[in-house]
């Protein structure tokens, strides 16, 4: 069966799932490599920034005493490495939510193509090839499109994950040294 006699075939139900799955497709690799490029960028700029942002508060660092100095040196950091998580973490919702609700989009296309091929079977009173064969082909379709769509999502969450993480340990790593060396 090619592509079009399935199209063809189909009702407005399957063809809904499948501009679903298109669209959840498409979304998530964009997102995925936007995730993964900025992710990377951040990995490599994330230390240096730190130190950036502490010589901007160097003159709120000339005042006071120590423990006045240590208390705007750690809200410093805290401040930025909030925003660097929350920065490395835009996106992700994207990619788990597809890699999470694909399979079960192709599942309904799945049970959807199952109801069909039993509706034609109760039709024409024959359990035929002919009654079976267009209606399961959607259904294993729509099962492959479900974890096509899901496999990519998964692949480009773990990978920004592990970047990420990668991200808030050089973060907190040059943290831990601009705290020592300003006190």
């Amino acid at each position: 069966m090619d592509f079009m006699s399935y199209w063809q075939y189909s009702d407005m139900v399957t063809k809904a799932l499948f501009f679903i799955l298109l669209a959840l497709s498409i979304l998530s690799w964009v997102a995925g490599i936007i995730r993964i490029i900025q992710s990377r960028n951040l990995a490599s700029t994330v230390a240096d920034d730190l130190s950036v942002q502490i010589q901007a508060k160097q003159t709120d660092l000339s005042i006071g005493d120590v423990a006045t100095r240590r208390l705007v040196i750690e809200q410093a950091l805290l401040k930025h490495i909030g925003r660097y998580r929350f920065a490395s973490e835009r996106g992700l919702p994207i990619l788990g939510t597809t890699a999470a609700i694909a399979p079960f989009i192709g599942l309904f296309g799945t049970v959807w193509g199952i109801f069909h091929a039993l509706s034609n079977i109760g039709s024409t009173g024959q359990a035929g090839l002919a009654q079976v064969a267009g209606p399961v082909g959607e259904a294993l379709i729509m099962t492959g499109l479900g974890i096509a769509v899901a496999i990519p999502a998964v692949v480009f969450y773990n990978l920004a994950i592990r970047i990420n993480r990668r991200v808030m340990y050089h973060a907190n790593d040059r943290a831990h040294e601009l705290s020592l060396i300003h006190i």
